[in-house]
């Protein structure tokens, strides 16, 4: 069985020969430099089944370098967590440990809340 393509937004087949597909946007905004990035580290339990997260928000860049910069906040802690909507999220109350090790890697703007 074949796997069946879509084009993005659900289109499948035009008949305008002139048709051409809009291409999206994905220029993303280049990592600012990491002294300059004002990074807050916060706890959180809202709608986690009394669960606590650190949340770790304010990261200003390309999505590949957030997503890196939560794989080796997750290794460090030696806890699990994701990235979601621009923000890390590691599990357990883990605020000390992350602001310490940032401020190692040199963002020097990052700040508990």
């Amino acid at each position: 069985m074949s796997k069946k393509r879509s084009m993005p937004g659900g289109l499948v087949y035009s008949t305008d020969p002139s048709f051409k597909l809009e291409e999206e946007n994905t220029d993303e905004m280049p990592t600012m430099p990491i002294a300059q990035q004002k990074i807050t580290v916060k706890l959180d339990t809202r709608q986690r089944a009394g669960k606590i997260v650190t949340l770790i928000q304010g990261f200003s860049g390309k999505k590949a370098d957030l997503e890196d910069l939560g794989k080796k906040l997750k290794s460090f802690c030696g806890t699990g967590g994701s990235v979601k909507e621009h923000e890390i999220i590691i599990q357990g109350n883990n605020r000390d440990k992350i602001l310490i090790w940032l401020h190692k890697q040199g963002f020097s703007g990052a700040q508990m809340i």
